[in-house]
């Protein structure tokens, strides 16, 4: 990459953080939060999560995956990593098969080795998506900590809460609005599948019977990897075009373009004529996509937040500090 396009990132990140950064103060949090309680937290976790990635690249998505996940279901307090317990019987994890569990973990205890109880497992995630965006996609942004972590965690909550694959645009739209997020922000954040994997469970819908919205020749490779019958749980990359399904970027847009994706819930940004154009000026435009990107996970990052004395620090970030 350029100096010229190197610079014009920075400026643009730095652009979307000043803009943001009044309404981030405004939910309580900001940036620098540990800079005195434990200075070195956000370079303990970028270091953590860069060797993680560099021993296996798919965990990149992974780590952003979980941050949209906890966030849209009872904000972003670290529900989703609670196991199940007397008063947590049935726990968001349960609902939905994600990864990157262990690897919070791995962070958390990193952190815990430095300074005992005060980095938040809800922080942990907002900074591994942030510096998973470093690692896979090639640019940064300043993410505002302060997060504390809940102390419920409910599986019904996923099935309200959380956009399907098979979600139609009014339906992502009326999710997201739910969470003060945009078609901007739906448009933005739907570029993170751009990488990562998902199982053919989610696919074969569209491929039996032939969705005519996908492109033919494509379902055709699909259906060779997911049968009709059995192979739910086959993995299958997001990205089945690019030269690298383990990158983050803006490639996404063009695929939706050539309807060359596995969602109906990709797909779809192209059934509104101002979500079309969205899709298009990001696939021109990368850096505009980063920056509207970075926007996104900064609101994102905000949703029905913990702060202050609300909720605690847990000291492991699968269960509460009373355990129970």
């Amino acid at each position: 990459m350029s100096t010229a396009t190197t610079s014009k990132i920075m400026l643009l990140m730095a652009f979307m953080a000043a803009a943001l950064s009044s309404v981030s103060m405004a939910s309580g949090l900001r940036y620098n939060f540990y800079n005195t309680s434990c200075p070195g937290a956000e370079d303990k976790v970028r270091s953590v999560v860069q060797s993680l990635i560099s021993n296996d690249a798919t965990m990149g998505a992974a780590f952003v995956r979980l941050f949209f996940h906890d966030c849209f279901v009872r904000g972003c307090d670290a529900s989703i990593l609670l196991d199940p317990s007397t008063s947590n019987p049935n726990t968001e994890k349960q609902a939905i098969a994600l990864r990157g569990y262990d690897a919070v973990n791995k962070i958390k205890a990193a952190l815990e080795s430095i300074c005992p109880g005060v980095v938040s497992c809800a922080d942990i995630l907002a900074f591994a998506a942030r510096d998973s965006t470093t690692a896979s996609g090639g640019f940064t942004f300043g993410m505002p900590s302060g997060r504390r972590d809940g102390l419920v965690s409910v599986f019904g909550e996923v099935f309200q809460h959380m956009p399907s694959p098979s979600s139609q645009l009014g339906d992502l739209l009326k999710s997201f609005d739910a969470k003060g997020l945009d078609a901007v922000d739906l448009v933005a954040l739907s570029g993170a599948h751009s990488f990562g994997q998902t199982s053919c469970n989610f696919v074969k819908p569209r491929l039996y019977p032939a969705d005519p919205t996908m492109n033919a020749t494509f379902a055709t490779a699909l259906r060779s990897v997911c049968p009709q019958q059995g192979g739910g749980s086959i993995l299958v990359n997001n990205n089945r075009v690019s030269q690298d399904p383990n990158k983050l970027s803006n490639a996404f847009y063009q695929n939706v373009a050539s309807r060359q994706v596995l969602f109906t819930s990709d797909q779809t940004l192209t059934s509104r004529n101002d979500t079309a154009a969205m899709v298009a000026d990001n696939a021109a435009r990368p850096i505009a996509w980063m920056a509207r990107f970075t926007g996104a996970m900064l609101k994102m990052g905000r949703i029905d937040v913990l702060t202050g004395a609300n909720g605690e620090v847990r000291k492991v970030c699968f269960a509460t500090n009373s355990g129970t």
